[in-house]
């Protein structure tokens, strides 16, 4: 299972208005684990910056003079997400810059949609924290995740952040189980060490087997099972 945990910066808040994407930033995760692959750009857009953008972002036109314009990296773009499930915290925001980034391009005018599967993480947060605030911030705070080094917004460590709370939000107990199924690379050297420490403080659980009626209880539930089901219980097979 491939994903690319993705964030844009723009010139301002409405592509309506011609604002355009100044940065995108995405990195790799496979069967939940990070890569170490990643996908960082910063792009001209020939055109002015909000200044309400900038003081999210921190970049200046001027900064992004000597930069490309976004078709000489869409190839590179489309390359590096091409069939992932993209994993974007208020996907509709970005989904709605790349896909007019895109269909300023020569030859058919695709959408992001038809290139990715889309999962907005906002969304899933709402659903999992109905009535809480799940912003990216909170959802740090939520699950302690560290972004300390995020004073301002940036494409490529909000994707990086991004992608520790989204493991951590979908993953569950990833203490028990290891980041291979549910925590992110960073999260599970913490994982890891908290475990060791639980482990050396307790004593060793204890094995408690089933009574000889309670395997007498259980035999006589497969039976039942056996006379009701066509190929039998599973149990048995």
């Amino acid at each position: 299972m491939r994903q690319i945990v993705l964030d844009t910066e723009t010139t301002g808040l409405e592509v309506s208005l011609g604002h355009r994407i100044i940065e995108i930033g995405g990195v790799e995760l496979i069967d939940r684990k990070l890569t170490g692959r990643h996908f960082h750009r910063y792009v001209n857009p020939q055109r002015e910056i909000d200044d309400g953008a900038f003081e999210v972002h921190g970049i200046s036109k001027e900064f992004l003079a000597d930069k490309p314009v976004f078709r000489e990296v869409a190839e590179e773009f489309l390359d590096f997400v091409r069939d992932a499930e993209l994993i974007i915290h208020n996907a509709p925001f970005d989904v709605a810059f790349l896909d007019y980034e895109l269909s300023q391009l020569k030859g058919p005018r695709l959408k992001i949609s038809a290139i990715c599967q889309v999962t907005d993480s906002l969304a899933l947060a709402r659903n999992k924290h109905p009535g809480q605030k799940n912003s990216l911030d909170a959802l740090c705070r939520r699950y302690e995740v560290d972004n300390s080094a995020r004073s301002l917004h940036g494409a490529l460590l909000d994707a990086e952040i991004l992608a520790d709370v989204y493991l951590m939000m979908t993953g569950g107990q990833t203490m028990l189980f290891g980041a291979g199924q549910g925590g992110s690379s960073r999260g599970a050297d913490r994982d890891e060490d908290a475990a060791v420490e639980i482990a050396s403080d307790r004593p060793p659980l204890p094995v408690i087997s089933a009574s000889r009626e309670e395997l007498l209880a259980h035999e006589q539930m497969l039976d039942l099972l056996d006379s009701k089901a066509e190929q039998g219980s599973v149990w048995r097979r």
